[in-house]
């Protein structure tokens, strides 16, 4: 790796750390080939095995770049997946809360088998509907929101619109996936989706990405092990044709983002903030556009946008 600047590097490195980096450049390792020049796998992983050695051109201020690159996608993501998350709690707080102030503490509304006792691959007794409701309570529990305070103090419990405040994308997702499909259809119809079970993987799926993000993980080359699906009827997706590489990367995700995004705000333009980022990708050896699971190297396809 070419080093231009030795005491910039080493401050980089003790502020980020090594191992953090090295996952931005580790793409640009030369691969570990046999005696036909063909790529070793790991036998454990089934990935590519790398050298320490790294492909030519490949310089420490790239790597670097790729990392804040890495850093102002996740900062767009969460600034999307904020509005999502707001929309879906609100929808949902609506279409079942209508039904009582505290239906979601009633297994009524969920689907039975979800509230059954199970056994799981430990030979423990599970109930996915009991644990979400104490996953549920504990965030209430712990919640300093002024509105879930007021509650408190004034010994009322706490309605569905309020409750909704303390709870995280991950608790907000599992509810959705509970519930019964007449629920979960009207909520998909709010959102302006018509197939359910799309919008639970899809929801699983941004709970994932989101969760990177806050934690700052990186985004621009990782692999979902779950093909996201999308909505084949819709103009919209016939239009991208989206294939197997961008629906388990983060092109994909974004594709799905916007299209929720666009049904929350429709002036938004942060599909254009998104490919000026990605436009903005540095050149390291080794980390195509493809990583990112666009369709060609020519940067996003502003034209499938519409920007």
């Amino acid at each position: 790796m070419s080093i231009a600047d030795a005491a910039r590097s080493e401050r980089k490195l003790s502020q980020v750390g090594y191992y953090r980096l090295s996952g931005y450049w580790f793409a640009a390792r030369e691969f570990v080939r046999d005696l036909q020049q063909n790529v070793v796998l790991c036998g454990v992983t089934g990935k590519p095995l790398r050298q320490d050695s790294f492909l030519p051109a490949t310089t420490f201020e790239d790597a670097f770049s790729l990392y804040l690159f890495d850093k102002r996608l996740r900062q767009l993501m969460l600034d999307a997946i904020e509005r999502i998350e707001i929309r879906v709690r609100t929808v949902t707080a609506h279409e079942v809360g209508f039904h009582g102030p505290m239906a979601y503490t009633d297994a009524r509304f969920i689907v039975p088998k979800q509230t059954q006792n199970w056994t799981d691959r430990n030979n423990r007794q599970r109930n996915t509907w009991l644990e979400w409701l104490d996953r549920q309570n504990a965030l209430v529990a712990r919640s300093q929101e002024d509105c879930i305070e007021w509650h408190k103090q004034h010994r009322r419990a706490i309605p569905f619109w309020v409750a909704v405040e303390a709870w995280d994308f991950g608790t907000l997702s599992k509810y959705y996936e509970i519930l019964k499909g007449s629920h979960q259809n009207r909520i998909a119809q709010r959102l302006g989706i018509s197939n359910t079970r799309t919008l639970k993987l899809w929801l699983q799926e941004i709970n994932t990405l989101r969760n990177r993000c806050a934690h700052h993980s990186r985004i621009w080359n990782q692999v979902s092990a779950n093909r996201l699906p999308d909505l084949p009827a819709e103009p919209y997706f016939q239009a991208l044709n989206l294939d197997h590489n961008a629906l388990t990367r983060l092109y994909g995700q974004i594709a799905i983002i916007w299209f929720l995004v666009q049904r929350i705000g429709p002036s938004s333009d942060w599909i254009r903030h998104v490919a000026d980022v990605i436009d903005s990708k540095p050149d390291l050896p080794g980390c195509p556009f493809g990583s990112l699971g666009l369709p060609s190297e020519n940067g996003f396809p502003r034209q499938l946008f519409g920007i």
